[in-house]
């Protein structure tokens, strides 16, 4: 048994009770992040010696898709902190504030918010208009239309922009801002069409804090040897959990109409079956995503290298297609019983999540990437390592 994990029943229970409001009033799953808070599940990837669980991110892909069973928002709330906060560890080992940060993240079971988007960029991670301006030991930073995901409620917020302000766009790098040291004024609503629990909404964010709160990290870096990989495998993760919930419900229908026909197999079977292969190369994209997420941190070169970042783009462009396709698989099964909401057959819900799933970072964009890094390297027929 694993003892971190065996802590996350309540948090289950928790989000399981309240997903259909949380979505339904498109609020925030309040019960069930301080139900991760009281399980001390906040503090799962920050190293023992700094008062975390030190697990792998293979534990914490594991909770994150069995939160995606009951309700996405809370998987997707916990998701994106432990993305922040596996950048902290991967990152700022080696400066005592980040370190000493570390341990009030595992103290107090704070939740971490990103603020990485920015109005005018288009999207782009890698670019910032804002900078961190320097004055003494303190830097200011205002930040405008930065899309911050459950902004309000977070304790903290990791910020990126322009090292200094006459910095260009890429050569950025990311500081935490402790509630606190900053202030938001929201500028935009979050009434979306799914993952309504993860309150996304728009702000401008404004803050000083002490110099030395700054990463000593380029973003660059951060972004591509654990917040982006991260990102994909735990997002992965917990399509995963909706997915695979959804064919749960739709076997659970097939069974149901088996049991009253005696002319042979039900005419959703052959559909199960098909979205069963699927889900299984869904599932094996995910861990083998995991195992050389693994294998690469204790070999730097391939954190760097061109086959790394493909390998971590095909995890999540490849989940966020098959999430789809299994889902449509187990509504065209259940049918109206599927369709509608309120029955034990339902996947509208699991529709509208995880159709979230080609737009957090474009496919389109990302595809784009690869395509370059592509010319620039042989396809990899192997099976093995």
């Amino acid at each position: 048994m694993n003892a971190p994990l065996d802590r996350g029943a309540t948090v289950v229970a928790a989000a399981a009770l309240h997903a259909d409001d949380v979505d339904r009033r498109g609020r925030f799953p309040a019960e069930a992040v301080q139900a991760l808070k009281d399980a001390r599940l906040m503090s799962l990837l920050i190293p023992t010696e700094l008062g975390g669980a030190g697990a792998p991110l293979a534990d914490v892909a594991e909770l994150c898709t069995t939160l995606g069973h009951h309700c996405a928002s809370t998987a997707m709330v916990f998701a994106m902190h432990q993305i922040k906060v596996s950048s902290l560890v991967a990152h700022g080992m080696e400066s005592e504030w980040h370190r000493g940060f570390m341990r009030r993240v595992a103290d107090a079971q704070l939740l971490l918010a990103s603020a990485t988007t920015e109005g005018g960029v288009g999207g782009n991670l890698r670019n910032s208009i804002c900078a961190f301006e320097r004055d003494g030991d303190m830097f200011r930073v205002s930040k405008e239309g930065a899309l911050i995901s459950y902004g309000a409620q977070a304790d903290a917020i990791l910020v990126t922009a322009r090292r200094a302000a006459d910095a260009p766009p890429s050569d950025q790098r990311m500081a935490v801002l402790a509630r606190g040291q900053y202030r938001l004024e929201r500028s935009g609503e979050w009434d979306a069409l799914g993952m309504r629990g993860t309150c996304s909404e728009g702000f401008t964010l404004s803050g000083e804090a002490p110099h030395e709160q700054i990463l000593a990290s380029e973003f660059a870096d951060i972004a591509s040897h654990s917040m982006l990989a991260t990102a994909h495998l735990l997002w992965s993760s917990v399509w995963f959990g909706i997915a695979s919930d959804a064919l749960g419900r739709a076997q659970a229908f097939v069974r149901k109409d088996a049991r009253k026909r005696f002319d042979g197999p039900s005419p959703g079977a052959l559909r199960l079956a098909e979205a069963s292969t699927k889900l299984q190369l869904m599932r094996a994209n995910i861990v083998e995503g995991l195992r050389r997420f693994e294998r690469a941190n204790s070999e730097p070169d391939d954190l760097n290298s061109m086959s790394f970042a493909v390998t971590m783009n095909n995890v999540k462009v490849g989940s966020s297609e098959l999430a789809l396709e299994i889902i449509n698989h187990a509504l065209l099964i259940a049918g109206i019983a599927g369709y509608k909401n309120g029955t034990p057959y339902s996947v509208g819900r699991h529709m509208r999540d995880a159709l979230s799933a080609r737009v957090m970072i474009s496919n389109d964009r990302i595809l784009g990437n690869m395509s370059t890094l592509l010319l620039a390297q042989r396809i990899d027929a192997r099976l093995g390592d």
